[in-house]
């Protein structure tokens, strides 16, 4: 059984920065087994990748409209995925959930657990 809970939502302008938080309660694997994403979804469209991380944070991905802008890193330590977002636009308003694999090394989308997703508004 694995819980994820986001953190750090909330709104800003145009050019600023927010940093989201995912802990991840596991009664199972370590982890560091686990692949971690961020994917969002705005109103009225599907939930889009957004970014993802092997387990012991070697390798990471990013859908191309956040790369450059967005960062995914992990606290092994503290069972805590991030997600700092910078230079953010109106376009990147959405509900940010975040997303375990019990695979190190997984890069698809169809992720076994879930969040319950946390809100981020950026204003023009």
């Amino acid at each position: 059984q694995v819980q994820l809970v986001e953190s750090g939502g909330g709104m800003v302008q145009a050019g600023g920065s927010l940093r989201l938080s995912c802990a991840c309660v596991s009664s199972g694997y370590t982890f560091s087994s686990y692949a971690m994403g961020w994917f969002r979804q705005a109103p009225g469209k599907e939930r889009e990748f957004v970014a993802t991380i092997s387990g012991r944070g070697r390798s990471t991905y990013y859908a191309d409209s956040v790369k450059g802008r967005f960062t995914i890193s992990r606290d092994n330590a503290k069972n805590t995925v991030y997600l700092q977002m910078n230079s953010l636009k109106p376009e990147d308003t959405a509900i940010y959930y975040c997303a375990a694999e019990p695979n190190a090394h997984y890069t698809g989308s169809s992720y076994s657990y879930w969040g319950q997703g946390t809100q981020v508004t950026v204003s023009s």
